[in-house]
């Protein structure tokens, strides 16, 4: 299967790494900002095919895209690639507004082509391990209480490189958790949300509190932040009616922080190489994905509904 990959920064590499161990997997054609930056993580990664412009990828003969590119170009790009005929994965998140994530949907099922969201979330062999959990009723959730911390009062990717656009704290870090906690406790019937102020200069909330409640009467109380000066990341306590569990991407540990055994739960220990292993199977067994556009877009109408709440 050949494969571009659009966007060569920190979350372009993550996957360029995953998509090496699976097998009869080529990226045969990588696309960037900027040609010289592009073209030393192609020479790193053996990719002959180097390019400024998606369109010129997709004329190539390829058969799927990963898109790794600012959130602003997710949607019209994902249709992009579905109108040239190649099967697409967005990373999170697919949209920066329900109306795009709904025309991206609308053009996948036009077309009938894998269209995927890359919720890591769904992959990571932590969260994977609870939802058996929760999918045999060994366990069922009465609160998860996430933390989302970051320190980035400046335009910084995940390698601490300059970035040319602005990330944001409800539509893609809460999307994570948004998605996450209604696919292991149920449709999300209630959210609420507040900011912070607005940053002077990127003109975003720094700030954010989240509240969640599913059908089945689990809650979810979600705290972001990119003025923490202190470990970095996003940290998730599963409160259950039988145990607890804290799940730092793809480790798991108890609520008394004894290692839980991941070693048997999926084929990598890497939730992002999950996470393109079920991109690719799908698209060779011409199936749905989990994570795809259609199981993902409740979680961006929730979004959606969060953001008219903070609307000033």
């Amino acid at each position: 299967m050949k494969i571009a990959i659009a966007g060569a920064g920190a979350f372009g590499e993550k996957h360029l790494d995953g998509l090496k161990n699976i097998d009869s997997v080529e990226v045969v054609s990588l696309v960037g900002r900027r040609l010289d930056a592009t073209q030393a993580v192609a020479d790193k990664y053996g990719i002959n095919h180097v390019t400024t412009q998606l369109s010129e990828s997709l004329a190539l003969d390829i058969d799927a895209v990963i898109l790794c590119t600012p959130t602003q170009m997710h949607a019209q790009q994902a249709i992009q690639c579905l109108e040239a005929g190649k099967h697409v994965q967005v990373e999170i998140p697919l949209a920066d507004s329900l109306a795009d994530a709904e025309a991206v949907l609308a053009k996948q099922q036009e077309t009938g082509l894998v269209a995927m969201g890359g919720h890591t979330r769904r992959f990571n062999p932590s969260h994977q391990y609870l939802h058996r959990k929760f999918a045999y009723g060994e366990a069922a959730i009465q609160q998860m209480d996430v933390q989302t911390y970051f320190f980035r009062r400046k335009n910084m990717n995940a390698k601490g490189e300059a970035r040319s656009w602005t990330d944001h704290l409800l539509w893609h870090h809460a999307a994570h958790t948004v998605d996450l906690f209604a696919y292991q406790a149920g449709p999300i019937v209630q959210a609420n949300a507040l900011q912070g102020p607005i940053h002077p200069e990127l003109g975003i909330a720094m700030d954010m509190s989240i509240q969640l409640k599913a059908e089945s009467g689990a809650i979810c109380t979600l705290s972001l932040s990119f003025n923490n000066d202190g470990p970095l990341g996003t940290f998730f306590r599963y409160i259950c009616d039988n145990g607890t569990w804290i799940a730092r991407y793809d480790d798991l540990v108890t609520g008394k922080e004894e290692p839980v055994d991941l070693s048997g739960v999926a084929v990598s220990s890497n939730g992002i190489e999950l996470q393109d292993r079920e991109f690719i199977a799908a698209i060779r067994e011409g199936r749905e994905p989990n994570s795809s556009v259609e199981q993902v877009l409740p979680c961006y109408r929730v979004l959606d509904a969060l953001e008219k709440q903070l609307a000033p």
